[in-house]
This record gives structure tokens, sequence and C-alpha cells, in this order.
């Protein structure tokens, strides 16, 4: 079963790299976005092409009782989980799936907040990144970088740096994030043990740069299944961004984890200012500690 997807050309992506996933079949397509180092479009680890990873590509392949949720998101209405908006602030992930976005559009439905695609591997940086990245902050929403993650193509600590050095670096301005580190899909042809070692590395250099920890967007799938339930993050203050697309009141949460910070709950918002469907996010707490986490408070 397929989602609910975003446009036209995210059908054929959707279906495209996901049904890859499923069946095992490594894709050769050519990038038409982005740039790219010639040689890393995929591996047998993983058949993602270089480039045309995003929040949720690996969603399907990771939770196996995937439900979608087909609601309409119109936050400027009702908000998603009640009309109190500033209690439980709504945002939203992009990357240049998303097209051209009217960021003042945006924030002009009470979306507060948005992380949005920088960097993939060592050698991909998504070319909407910078309009997405400096539009949102003029348009006053608080905004964020997410890097995803390729630990099939190149180890944590060079990532992490490529990450910093293109996007996702940190200022306490009131309107930027931590950045976020995207794992989901396969377990890249590691042990738990590696994997664990290539998280940590990638975390540490992330945070010798921008003097931040990186936030872990995942699923509970693919936490338990590629890192045994590891509380490594956890313990390291990493807040958890869990991926469960469902109608249900709360997410499930990755073992070794014991609560959430951010939910993305459903691919399917519809907001003014994105054309088509988009990512929509939860934020487990005040507007007040959002402005803390963006603040490192």
């Amino acid at each position: 079963m397929f989602s609910p997807v975003r446009s036209a050309v995210g059908v054929r992506r959707r279906i495209a790299v996901v049904g890859a996933i499923g069946f095992g079949v490594v894709l050769t397509a050519t990038l038409v976005t982005g740039t790219a180092t010639a040689g890393q479009t995929s591996s047998k680890e993983n058949p993602i092409p270089l480039g045309q990873g995003y929040m949720g590509v690996g969603y399907l392949q990771d939770a196996k009782d995937f439900k979608p949720d087909t609601r309409t998101v119109q936050p400027a209405v009702e908000g998603v989980f009640g009309a109190n908006l500033t209690a439980y602030p709504v945002g939203v992930d992009v990357s240049h799936y998303q097209g051209s976005i009217n960021w003042k559009t945006v924030q002009s439905r009470h979306i507060q907040f948005a992380w949005i695609k920088a960097t993939e591997g060592t050698s991909y940086r998504d070319p909407k990144f910078n309009s997405n990245y400096t539009n949102a902050y003029k348009a006053k929403v608080i905004r964020g970088a997410y890097h995803f993650a390729r630990p099939d193509l190149s180890g944590g600590d060079a990532q992490a740096k490529y990450f910093a050095a293109h996007g996702g670096a940190w200022s306490k301005d009131n309107l930027t994030l931590p950045g976020v580190l995207d794992l989901e899909g396969s377990c890249y042809g590691k042990s738990q043990s590696a994997m664990r070692s290539w998280i940590s590395t990638f975390h540490k250099t992330y945070k010798d740069k921008t003097g931040r920890n990186v936030v872990v967007y995942t699923s509970k799938s693919w936490w338990d299944k590629c890192t045994g339930k590891w509380a490594g993050m956890k313990n390291r203050n990493s807040p958890l961004w869990v991926a469960h697309w469902t109608k249900a009141s709360k997410p499930s949460i990755p073992g070794g984890y014991g609560t959430w910070t951010v939910w993305q709950y459903s691919d399917s918002g519809q907001v003014k200012g994105i054309s088509g469907k988009v990512d929509v996010d939860r934020f487990n707490g005040t507007r007040t500690q959002l402005l803390k986490l963006a603040n490192n408070g």
C-alpha cells in the first residue's frame, strides 16, 4: 500500500523509490537536480539514488504495519491537535520535491516551524535549500536543516562536516533549530554495533562544529532493527523526531527513547503556500519550549 502523495511527480518518485526498497531493485536513475559526485548514485545496501532521499522515503519499508493518515491539515482553522496553536506548534518538512514555496503564506497558516533538506552524503546539496532556508527566515518561520544519512557511502565524521558546512550550522537568533540526522530505509549493510558507531561519530562531529546535539529523525521500526533499541542518543540528549503516520493520539516510540520531541504524523498535509501534499509535524510542547530548543536554552 502506498501513501497519498504530494504531486504527479511525487507519485513517480514514491512508487519508484519505495518500490525499489521493497523489492531490492537497484535504481540507476539520473539525477536532474542538485549536485552529486559521479558514481555515487546508489549501492547494493541502499537502492535510493543519491539526492533522491527525503524524510519518509524509507517509511513504508521501515513500518510494516503502515496505516496511512489521510487527514486534510488546515492549521489556520483548528490546528491539528485542537485549537490551541500556542500549546501545539505545527510544522512541515520539505525538500526540492515541494518546488517553490510561498513562505509568507505558509506562516500565515500558523505553520510555526520547518526543517528543510540541505544535504545527502558528502556531495549532494538540495537545489531548493538556499531559497527555502532564507525565505522561511524572512517569513519568521523557525527553521532548521536536515541531512539525509548515507552510511553506505562514507563515514559519519565526513558527512557531519559536509552537513555543517552546507546548511547545517546553527546560530542563536530565535529562528534557527538544530540540525537533523535523517535515518531510515535500510541498515546500509551495517551491523547494529557498526550503525551505533556511525551515528555516534556523526553526532560528535556535528556537536563539535555547531555546539548543538543533532536531532534524530527515524521510525520505531528502523531504530529497533538497525541499532537494537539503542539508548545512546537519548543519553547524549539528542531530541527524537519520530515518524509514525497514524491517526492515533501519540506515536510509537523507538526502543531506547522514553519520549519524543517532534512527531511526523502524516505525509499528506495540505498547507496553503505549498503545492500538493506535504509532510506535517507536531512539536511536543509549547511555543516557548520550541523557542528554547531553537536557542539551546
